[in-house]
């Protein structure tokens, strides 16, 4: 299990929130914390730490006044890192190359492949043909409904009909290089992981699997750590001490590098 930092920007600034508080009418969520540092800040010290493959979300919509100010702190912080960050939040034919050209390693995507509430094959294969699938990430990003775990876009507003499930990620996994899965229903809220999300996560070894959502404490790393059978990635948002938590970065740096200490 490899730690995979994270740089949020919503409203043109880096943040923390709760995942499920976003709403595109009136640039909304909830807060845990606004850095008064800029991206380029944590894009730089994630690669003072050789730390690779953290993530950049762009969280307001293109139509957004903020959009712009995301777009700038985004580019900060891939001139800071390049070839160190992936980006994802409202990727597209029509910009995906712009940010790999600016230095992202992979873009991230989810909406434009599930549009109007179901897998558009279409759009993935040519999206991949155009960039590549070694650049691509999908974003399986999911909340829970009828039992289920079920694939949510549009910033985690809108549910698609597709299950989160192994079948679905070993039929997408041709299509990409990674795999990127927020658990949304505890996105931001350190209240502890999604438990059966990650046994589910545990069991795929096809691509590579960042998991993101509840991490809280240690402990809640030794249980991922446990139910992903050590293989699945993590972020850490609003419990790390970088963005006011109470978890250390120095010591998770170094998860899954010899220097690692025990959970």
């Amino acid at each position: 299990m490899q730690f995979r930092p994270c740089i949020d920007i919503h409203n043109g600034k880096v943040k923390q929130i709760v995942g499920g508080s976003l709403k595109d009418a009136g640039n909304q969520a909830k807060e845990n914390f606004v850095s008064e540092q800029d991206a380029a800040w944590y894009a730089s010290q994630y690669r003072k730490d050789g730390i690779h493959g953290g993530h950049i979300i762009l969280l307001n919509p293109e139509s957004s006044e903020y959009y712009e100010a995301d777009v700038a702190q985004a580019l900060g912080a891939l001139t800071a890192y390049p070839g160190g960050l992936q980006i994802g939040g409202g990727i597209h034919p029509g910009n995906a190359r712009r940010f790999l050209d600016a230095g992202a390693s992979h873009v991230i995507v989810t909406s434009y492949v599930f549009k109007d509430g179901k897998i558009h094959f279409d759009r993935l294969k040519d999206l991949a043909g155009l960039i590549g699938n070694e650049h691509l990430v999908l974003d399986l990003s999911c909340r829970k409904k009828d039992n289920d775990y079920y694939i949510v876009t549009d910033r985690w507003q809108k549910f698609t009909s597709v299950k989160m499930n192994l079948e679905t990620m070993e039929m997408l996994s041709p299509y990409c290089d990674e795999f990127l899965i927020h658990a949304v229903d505890v996105e931001g809220k350190a209240s502890g992981i999604e438990k059966p999300l990650a046994e589910l996560l545990g069991s795929f070894t096809a691509r590579p699997v960042t998991y993101a959502g509840g991490v809280g404490s240690f402990e809640d790393l030794r249980i991922l750590k446990e139910l992903g059978q050590n293989h699945i990635n993590v972020t850490i948002g609003s419990a790390l001490d970088l963005f006011g938590g109470p978890i250390p970065y120095e010591t998770v740096k170094y998860l899954g590098t010899e220097n690692e200490v025990a959970l």
